[in-house]
């Protein structure tokens, strides 16, 4: 018969994981009925999967950045959509990488009509890195430190970059990972649920991450122009109070976080924020379901008792981004973030800010799919956190723009 169908990841099946690529089926009939399947398996063994119905063009080509699905896990032209709309079986499971030397492969099957996909025409796998070509990675246990150096091929010198993740602990790398591959020495930074760290410290220490600022300060590969801090949810606060008292921090970014001190007290050189209070009573734990909404655990912000746990941001040197979703289903990040900004403008600092409508809580790199609800591994209750599909796919690749120029510009 006719040519064999043909599934092409161009410019290259082999990529970092937060570059898009074009993704092309050759070899049908003009105007066949066909359907595409992403499949991925975790480090867990976890089953990700999408798919979506198409129709070749009357060429027999099928190309996603122009070809709208009509159906599926998605509808319409979005080149990465096999990707973003990737879901597990199982519900409530996150899309992680833990070991950024390997990649997660990305099987594409293209499959006959719109109905039982028994009949199979053709497949490629596209494998997605989260470490570039020469990016070193090392483990650093050095006084208390407990973290990763991501550092990019060459001399540089780099600007360099402490990364925070959230409440649930470990040591994440693999947002790292990828803006070292963007050419940034980074630093993940483990400061809860890590080794001997416990899951839920009575106090977090503002020296530990002074010891992590003065360890990337020292490397011969940073640019000795400053530093830059990023942190996801909790991590978020903590980049802010990181970049207001302790000095050489440039440029800080918090992704859903807060202007307030969140959950633990952060001691200081004779000083300690207390944290915003909350009470766990007004947790709404669902009947059916079983998942956790925080939304209204903590005190409401505009409480003059609430102050002293404010991060005093308008003191800072620091140049500030903030990113935040308006479908936040943990906390009310944008709210937060509002406060924050309003501080810094009557103070005449430059400040930029991004709110995303349909976006939620866990805004990570691009392409990762979206994660409405998961296990939070110290509390391991599971947690809301938000989002609309295609508005937080879109966030997630408008956010992780934003963030390098960010840096690049102030660092």
């Amino acid at each position: 018969a006719g040519m064999a169908v043909r599934v092409a990841v161009l410019p290259s099946p082999r990529c970092l994981f937060d570059e898009p690529v074009q993704i092309r089926v050759a070899g049908l009939q003009p105007q066949q009925a066909v359907t595409l399947r992403s499949s991925l398996v975790d480090e867990s063994g976890e089953l990700f999967q999408a798919h979506a119905l198409y129709r070749a063009g009357s060429s027999g080509e099928l190309d996603l950045s122009r070809s709208p699905a009509l159906g599926g896990s998605y509808l319409g032209v979005e080149p990465m959509g096999l990707l973003w709309a990737l879901q597990s079986k199982t519900p409530y499971k996150r899309l992680a990488k833990r070991n950024v030397l390997t990649p997660f492969c990305v099987d594409l099957e293209v499959y006959e009509g719109h109905g039982d996909m028994s009949r199979l025409l053709g497949k490629c796998t596209n494998e997605r890195w989260f470490l570039g070509e020469g990016v070193k990675r090392i483990s650093v246990r050095e006084g208390r430190l407990k973290a990763t150096l991501f550092l990019p091929p060459g001399p540089g010198p780099f600007p360099g970059l402490i990364d925070l993740y959230g409440s649930g602990g470990g040591l994440i790398e693999y947002r790292a990972s990828l803006l070292a591959s963007r050419g940034f020495v980074t630093l993940a930074l483990a400061y809860m649920a890590f080794e001997d760290i416990p899951a839920m410290p009575e106090v977090l220490e503002l020296s530990y991450f002074e010891e992590a600022v003065n360890f990337l300060r020292k490397q011969q590969q940073v640019k000795d122009t400053g530093i830059g801090v990023l942190g996801l949810s909790k991590g978020g606060d903590l980049a802010l109070s990181v970049a207001t008292f302790l000095p050489g921090i440039k440029a800080a970014v918090s992704i859903s976080g807060s202007s307030f001190n969140s959950f633990i007290p952060l001691k200081g050189d004779g000083f300690t924020i207390p944290p915003h209070p909350y009470d766990l009573g007004r947790m709404k734990i669902s009947e059916e379901s079983g998942l956790a909404d925080f939304l209204d655990v903590l005190d409401d912000h505009m409480d003059p008792a609430t102050w002293d746990c404010r991060i005093p941001v308008e003191k800072a040197l620091a140049k500030f981004l903030f990113l935040s979703g308006l479908d936040d289903r943990n906390w009310k990040s944008a709210l937060y973030c509002q406060e924050a900004v309003q501080r810094l403008q009557q103070h005449g600092r430059e400040v930029e800010f991004y709110f995303y409508s349909g976006a939620g809580h866990l805004l990570e790199p691009p392409y990762l799919p979206l994660c409405q609800v998961s296990i939070h591994r110290v509390l391991g209750m599971f947690m809301l956190w938000g989002g609309q599909w295609r508005e937080h796919a879109k966030a997630q690749e408008d956010a992780w723009h934003r963030i390098q120029a960010f840096f690049w510009q102030h660092l």
